[in-house]
């Protein structure tokens, strides 16, 4: 007779059970490559909270990241590039042949006049004035470029550090150095209003990070913080019935975990259980623009974008560590025709609500330490785009797609304010100084953000990887 009750779950095993009590555990040798959940970034990991804070390794001048990006491709030599050669050729084939993605025409001088802005001087187009005043804390690269001329690839690029393979995206590197400061909302946080963009979630992908790592996504057309996020209300369990379901949901898992070696996946899952709990605490209050003073609502403006700048304010303040803002889900920015006609409707969108989030993260003193980051995935030629059958509807008064050379700016979190880093060439098509790829961009925000960006690395698959992969220098002239 056995001396022990008989446990039937005893008779069975696991493949990764058997393996390990299999010739003396010889088999699980195969299993070493699968990752941690939290792999030694920074310090003091917290395993039992993959999103507990962390401090960098070096002392880092920014401590979040506001990431505004223009969907599509905003033009450069429209925006933050002026380039008079243009004007004084429109209409002209330009001296030199560009390498274009389809057939372009003659010079394309730019519809908008540019200013000078600040004690800096710095030159900002008439699309964006209200950004204009903020002009002294605005760094802008000016010798941007990536990879290739097309949309899926330069979003992943920029947003995953590799326009082809699988990576993890910037947001999620970013987590998993350093965690979250609000164990009740998710340290990464992408506003995208009209549903998902090309490529759709893997512009905010973990990859082969824990999930936890992903960025969560909310579509801010809704204003009402009940709409916005999904069953953020409880309709018919009492707080401490929910709790009670939790807790045994959680013992049950627990014991799932534990019989499976604390699979990162699912420690990942069963992290997202207890963060949607703690997300009903919290979250309609962080969604809830309506708490703002009316003065603070009304230097943000109305509409969509206003809103999702006011969010990123007030995400950030509660200490969520990354939040992407988009300008829409399509192109809105990839302007191939009536280029006057969108870019000016597209700025008047975000101008005003771009600028407030600046000037209202600097008054509550949190710009310092956060950087804000705006651009596309690339730029736009010089050069009018020919229209083809089907396409551009036969008007010739947009821009093609541009990889050679295109503008963002940095602010806050470090940067160098009033600073004008790289040129273009004489017409905006190509970076010729000081040039910036992506890489080098990621390279910086990591330096920033208190890491070198060659080791902050995750083991996967027998290799270690990186946001920057194997390329990348940080850019020392950005930095203030």
């Amino acid at each position: 007779m056995p001396h022990h009750p008989v446990n039937p779950e005893h008779r069975f095993l696991s493949r990764r059970q058997f393996l390990s009590r299999c010739g003396m555990g010889m088999g699980a040798l195969a299993l070493n490559g699968i990752p941690e959940l939290v792999a030694a970034a920074g310090s003091g990991t917290d395993a039992l909270n993959p999103l507990a804070p962390r401090h960098p390794p070096f002392p880092a001048k920014a401590k979040r990241v506001i990431h505004l990006f223009m969907n599509g491709g905003p033009s450069q030599v429209d925006t933050f590039d002026p380039k008079p050669e243009l004007t004084r050729l429109h209409g002209e084939k330009l001296p030199k042949e560009l390498k274009t993605e389809r057939p372009t025409g003659a010079a394309f001088k730019s519809p908008f006049a540019f200013n000078h802005y600040g004690q800096s001087g710095l030159e900002v187009s008439d699309l964006f004035p209200h950004v204009g005043s903020c002009a002294d804390d605005l760094c802008v690269i000016r010798s941007m470029h990536a990879d290739v001329p097309n949309h899926e690839p330069s979003l992943l690029l920029m947003n995953c550090g590799d326009g082809r393979l699988v990576r993890p995206s910037m947001g999620s590197w970013v987590t998993y150095g350093l965690g979250s400061e609000n164990e009740n909302l998710p340290g990464f946080v992408t506003l995208c209003p009209g549903g998902f963009p090309i490529q759709e979630t893997q512009n905010w992908q973990a990859a082969f990070l824990p999930g936890v790592f992903q960025g969560t996504y909310v579509d801010p057309r809704e204003d009402d913080p009940r709409k916005l996020i999904a069953h953020i209300e409880r309709k018919h369990v009492r707080d401490d019935a929910q709790r009670q379901q939790l807790d045994l949901l959680r013992d049950l898992n627990e014991r799932h975990l534990a019989e499976r070696q604390r699979d990162a996946r699912l420690e990942a899952r069963l992290q997202s259980f207890e963060l949607a709990y703690r997300m009903q605490m919290e979250a309609t209050d962080a969604f809830d623009i309506s708490r703002e003073p009316e003065s603070v609502r009304a230097m943000y403006g109305t509409g969509v974008q206003a809103r999702q700048m006011l969010i990123a304010r007030r995400l950030v303040e509660r200490g969520v560590r990354f939040v992407q803002v988009w300008h829409g889900a399509g192109q809105p920015w990839d302007s191939h025709d009536d280029l006057e006609k969108n870019h000016r409707r597209l700025a008047k969108e975000c101008d005003q609500p771009i600028a407030a989030l600046l000037k209202d993260l600097k008054m509550r003193g949190l710009l310092e330490e956060t950087l804000v980051i705006w651009g596309g995935e690339f730029g736009r030629t010089p050069t009018v785009e020919m229209p083809k059958a089907g396409t551009n509807q036969g008007r010739i008064n947009g821009r093609d797609h541009n990889h050679y050379g295109f503008s963002m700016w940095l602010a806050g979190g470090g940067v160098k304010g009033g600073y004008v880093h790289g040129a273009t060439d004489p017409y905006g098509f190509q970076a010729v100084e000081k040039p910036v790829h992506v890489h080098d961009l990621h390279a910086t925000i990591l330096h920033l953000l208190g890491f070198d960006h060659e080791k902050l690395t995750y083991r996967y698959s027998g290799r270690d990887f990186r946001l920057t992969d194997v390329h990348g220098s940080v850019v020392k002239e950005l930095l203030a």
